[in-house]
């Protein structure tokens, strides 16, 4: 039997391969979490078919035992043999677990068909496996396919936290720091929140931060909004100039900190969070997430950016995402609260109050004939009895009543 190994960043890559080299008729043998992603062992239906019966054919013969006087082993050698025998065995109790989970999840497939559509159908919006599979066990029995579906919109747009109103923040003022990923959009949304701020307000009590002297240009381009506004921009390089600017700057009623972009895996990201928080005027930090990325990218950025708190989140580039199930996921099992989304570059025209229903509504809609990330009845046991959808614990706290 020819079996293939296949790794994806999550499980519907990795069963994307899988249909791809081998069809739709392919056997899963097992599956299991590892460094890069979802590991799957599988082969075809015919290599499957054809070790099966050269085993019922062949009559296996015992062994003959000799009884040869042997050394006894070294501890350095019998070392790896235990180890090598405690990875064999880690790797049966994975798989085991997930032959037991897929046939438990198919048992209950059959038993109960309507919330295996409202599971089949989220997944294909773009919804992470544990957050699918918590929300079609938790759909009432009695429901159809149509009406859980309407149930679990709705139960989404209940727990998706946003700003009460534009008031809470424009209003109420103080110094808020934008912080995310190189090329999110900062600097743009920075903008957008100055000129808002103005038409509310006027330019007096208003502020503009910088510390972004890593790329080229972008401090010019925070002054030509400034410039546009009326609105002074300041730079700062360290922990140090940032102290000294805000207590030069206390007096204002809004100060914005355009901060520099840097990689969820770059380690200076902890130095920026401590800049910002080693300040005497509490710094509140709002995260920029690019709408675009897929939910272990987004995932990643909020663990790296979180840091003691962040204050709530903006979305960037609606414009350009193709679904945005990713975002929403990711901003309700982080429990993170929603203040902008950002749709396009216009300042400050394509910036708008965070709405929860109308979010989830653009979810919702997916091309019906777009079948290439539609998974089939027959997948959902395999993907299901994967560790990432049985153990995720970010979900439980979800309002489903």
């Amino acid at each position: 039997m020819k079996v293939q190994r296949f790794i994806g960043i999550n499980g519907r890559e990795a069963l994307g391969l899988v249909r791809l080299a081998l069809g739709p008729e392919a056997m899963i043998l097992s599956n299991r979490t590892v460094a890069q992603g979802i590991e799957i062992l599988a082969c075809s239906s015919k290599d499957f078919n054809g070790i099966i019966e050269s085993t019922e054919n062949t009559i296996s013969t015992p062994p003959i035992l000799r009884t040869e006087p042997k050394l006894r082993p070294t501890a350095a050698a019998v070392m790896p043999d235990i180890s090598e025998l405690m990875g064999e065995l880690r790797a049966m109790r994975n798989s085991l677990e997930s032959q037991i989970a897929e046939i438990s999840w198919g048992n209950q497939q059959s038993k109960t068909p309507a919330k295996n559509g409202i599971l089949r159908e989220l997944l294909n919006l773009g919804f992470s496996a544990s957050l699918s599979r918590y929300l079609s066990e938790n759909a009432p029995a009695q429901m159809s396919m149509e009406e859980g579906l309407r149930w679990a919109k709705n139960v989404l747009i209940r727990n998706l936290s946003v700003i009460n109103s534009e008031d809470d923040f424009l209003d109420n003022g103080g110094v808020y720091a934008l912080v995310g990923p190189t090329g999110v959009g900062k600097t743009t949304t920075t903008a957008k929140l100055a000129a808002r701020y103005v038409m509310r307000h006027g330019t007096k009590n208003l502020a503009l931060i910088t510390t972004d002297g890593y790329r080229i240009g972008a401090h010019e381009q925070l002054r030509i909004y400034g410039k546009i506004l009326g609105v002074m921009v300041h730079s700062v390089k360290d922990e140090v100039d940032l102290r000294i600017a805000l207590e030069e700057l206390k007096s204002k009623h809004m100060v914005l900190i355009d901060t520099v972009g840097m990689s969820q895996r770059d380690q200076m990201v902890t130095e920026q969070i401590a800049m910002l928080n080693g300040t005497k005027f509490p710094v509140k930090r709002l995260l920029c997430l690019n709408t675009t990325s897929n939910i272990e990218t987004l995932n990643e950025v909020v663990t790296a950016y979180r840091g003691s708190g962040v204050e709530g989140c903006i979305l960037t580039k609606l414009d350009e995402a193709a679904v945005l199930s990713n975002t929403i996921d990711v901003v309700l099992r982080q429990k993170l609260k929603l203040f902008y989304t950002g749709t396009g570059q216009r300042v400050p025209e394509d910036l708008e109050v965070g709405n929860a229903k109308s979010l989830v509504e653009s979810a919702f809609k997916k091309l019906a004939d777009d079948e290439s990330s539609q998974f089939e009845d027959a997948e959902l046991s395999t993907l299901m009895s994967m560790k990432s959808a049985r153990e995720d614990a970010s979900v439980r706290d979800i309002y489903v009543a």
